[in-house]
């Protein structure tokens, strides 16, 4: 089953909650006479247009709301969207049940839509280009096989879960489904109902449950293997970086609440079903004032709350870009409003190494940190170089290695902080100008939400600032990096496998704990040092001098391991 094609309509934006924002992050003004009169008319003219066109459950009710009852209640909503774009979008566009919420003093829910089709209909080249298929990037692309990016992964990260499988990234509008269907995440509960929706980006968005995925126990919620070597390895912490359909429903940090219907303490398959959308567009862009903005509370958090800043390495850009942590519903949600937009912030919500699962506390090397603890929700907010004191000041391991016994991190997708102190980020250079270029069309401009690799794209970004050369020099150069990496990487690789190797015959020498444990130091470093690059995305070219020496450090901690466990298996062996 297949949807039609949206036509363009129906002036949205996807509203979280009338309860958002609090005052004082904007001073109010009037909205552009302009503006207004141009929304007016286009909310007239599209209501007519999409009546009949959108499904039901999507279509808000068309009975307009009463702006100035909602207002006399939610004055910090107010004060975003009258000095806004939007300011003559009416609540009705986004929220529905306001007769029932009125007529019970607000204690009657609203509904909310989450759907991108809402901001789709006014909003139609980023939404059209939001659910384009890059397919480029191919999916169900293995990073640990032969010709992957990380062919002895599986040694060097047992017994993980992402031994199971660890795949390249696709296309934002895949992010949901994705995380449903790979091996390490529900034991292979989910999977497709036919492996040709695996192209569907419209289905992804709209059809998730309905056309798309199977269950093969629907009538249970436990995490439970359904297929040989599959994990369940997933919680709901993962899945705030491939949703936020749950936004009203979470409170901040995900701590449990009785307010909150789900927590980092949920049942996961209880909670991904109550989820329909990949990565909404309310993440970034606030619905009610159009700023700039991010949700992601783990980031809000490390910026804010512990005051490390937009750019904890540079502090006079941390000055220059700025969030300031915005409340509501007395702290239960909160969302982080940046002075100016920056898709280098925006995009490290996701694209960033945090913790989302339990772990090993090491003050005590054992299994502790559970998902009740606010370990499980964390961003270290640090580059590869400082890591490893990062998770030191927290005492968090991600596990233990099967056969060296060290407790070892397992880094995510660190992009944003990889970027940091690179060349084209010393430039103002943002992930939007690579991957979401500004595009022309019917002579009108906007940003394209067709996220993919510059690669691809070279006319639209590289070009734009490296006009000294052509595409196929640009391709030539981005190859060239990536290239040079891969090859860092199989290195750093080999000497890990060798460390690793090593132990086995130092313990069956007999040697003693204090060369393990110091043997194990450096696992843990060389560990740091290498998989950082295998977990970000970039092959390297987000900051080749960075990826080279992390690399090369990688490969003489795992050489200095050896040594050490060599050593003394030689002195054991004079006695």
């Amino acid at each position: 089953m297949r949807t039609k094609k949206i036509k363009a309509g129906l002036v949205g934006v996807l509203a979280i909650c009338a309860t958002v924002l609090s005052i004082g992050v904007a001073e109010a003004r009037q909205p552009d006479p302009a503006v207004v009169k141009q929304q007016d008319q286009l909310t007239q003219k599209t209501l007519e247009q999409v009546r009949g066109v959108l499904p039901k459950t999507a279509m808000a009710k068309d009975k307009q709301a009463d702006v100035a009852a909602c207002y006399a209640c939610h004055k910090d909503v107010k004060e975003f969207h009258v000095s806004s774009k939007h300011a003559s979008v009416n609540c009705a566009t986004c929220h529905t049940n306001f007769d029932e919420h009125v007529a019970k003093d607000g204690k009657a829910p609203i509904a909310t839509r989450t759907d991108h089709a809402v901001c789709g209909t006014c909003h139609q080249p980023q939404y059209e280009s939001f659910l384009s298929v890059n397919y480029e990037s191919k999916a169900r692309v293995e990073k640990a096989t032969y010709k992957g990016r990380s062919p002895l992964f599986d040694k060097l990260m047992a017994p993980h879960g992402f031994t199971k499988e660890h795949t390249e990234p696709r296309s934002h509008i895949f992010m949901l489904l994705d995380q449903l269907l790979i091996d390490r995440s529900y034991g292979g509960r989910f999977q497709l109902n036919d492996w040709s929706m695996l192209a569907d980006g419209k289905g992804a968005e709209t059809q998730l449950w309905s056309a798309l995925l199977k269950d093969a126990d629907p009538s249970s919620s436990d995490q439970k293997v359904f297929m040989p070597q599959t994990a369940t390895a997933s919680n709901p912490v993962c899945l705030n970086c491939k949703t936020q359909d749950h936004i009203l429903k979470w409170k901040y940090m995900g701590d449990p609440d009785p307010k909150a219907k789900w927590s980092r303490t949920s049942k996961v398959v209880d909670f991904v079903r109550d989820l329909k959308h990949p990565m909404n567009c309310y993440t970034c862009h606030d619905p009610h004032s159009t700023a700039p903005r991010v949700v992601r509370d783990a980031l809000i958090e490390a910026v804010v709350d512990r005051g490390m800043g937009t750019y904890p390495q540079d502090k006079a850009k941390s000055g220059k870009v700025t969030m300031t942590k915005v409340t509501f519903r007395d702290g239960f949600r909160a969302i982080g409003v940046l002075n100016k937009p920056d898709s280098n912030l925006m995009c490290a919500q996701c694209h960033v190494e945090y913790n989302c699962n339990p772990g090993f506390d090491t003050k005590t090397g054992q299994i502790s940190v559970t998902m009740a603890d606010r370990r499980a929700n964390h961003y270290f907010w640090s580059n590869v170089f400082d890591y490893k004191a990062a998770a030191e000041k927290i005492s968090f391991k991600d596990f233990k290695h099967a056969t060296t016994g060290a407790l070892l991190s397992k880094i995510q997708h660190p992009e944003a902080e990889t970027f940091w102190g690179s060349a084209h980020e010393r430039n103002n250079v943002e992930c939007k100008s690579c991957h979401m270029p500004k595009i022309k069309q019917d002579g009108k401009t906007y940003t394209s939400h067709f996220q993919r690799s510059p690669r691809y794209n070279v006319k639209d970004t590289c070009l734009k600032c490296h006009n000294d050369m052509n595409e196929q020099q640009a391709v030539y150069t981005i190859d060239s990096i990536q290239n040079y990496t891969r090859g860092k990487l199989a290195k750093a690789e080999y000497w890990l496998a060798q460390l690793i190797d090593t132990f086995p015959k130092a313990r069956a020498a007999g040697v003693p704990e204090e060369a393990i444990k110091k043997a194990q130091a450096h696992h843990d470093q060389a560990h740091i040092y290498w998989e950082w690059w295998t977990a970000e995305n970039s092959d390297g070219f987000h900051n080749p001098g960075a990826a080279r020496e992390s690399l090369t450090r990688s490969m003489d901690e795992s050489q200095a391991g050896i040594k050490v466990l060599n050593d003394a298996i030689a002195a054991l062996a004079k006695k």
